[in-house]
C-alpha cells in the first residue's frame, strides 16, 4: 500500500511520536492494557483463518462493529483468548 500511495495514516507523524506519547494515546483511546496481558503474547504469523458462517446475538455484534474496523479480528482474539484459559486450567 504504502508503495502504491494509499497511506490511510502520516507515517511521519507517527514515527516522530515518543513511546511515552504512544502508550498515552493507546490508553485514552482503548484503555489502559489489564495487568498480565503480556503472558498471553504470541509471537510468529498467526494460523489460517477458515470462513464459516457464524451466528452472535445482535447486542454481541453491534458492541464488536461499533469499536471500529477490525472488529472480526477482535472477536477472533476474544475467542483465542477464552480457549487458551480454557487450555491452562486442564492442563494447569
Amino acid at each position: 500500500m504504502q508503495a502504491r500511495g494509499e497511506l490511510r495514516s502520516d507515517k511521519q507523524a507517527a514515527d516522530a511520536m515518543t513511546a511515552a506519547e504512544v502508550e498515552r494515546l493507546a490508553d485514552s483511546e482503548d484503555g489502559p492494557l489489564p495487568e498480565g496481558w503480556e503472558k498471553v503474547v504470541q509471537l510468529g504469523i498467526p494460523p489460517r483463518k477458515k470462513p464459516v458462517h457464524i451466528r452472535f446475538d445482535a447486542e454481541v455484534l453491534a458492541w464488536f462493529r461499533a469499536q471500529g474496523p477490525g472488529y472480526q479480528t477482535r472477536m477472533n482474539a476474544v475467542l483465542r483468548s477464552f480457549m487458551q484459559a480454557r487450555r491452562r486450567r486442564r492442563t494447569g
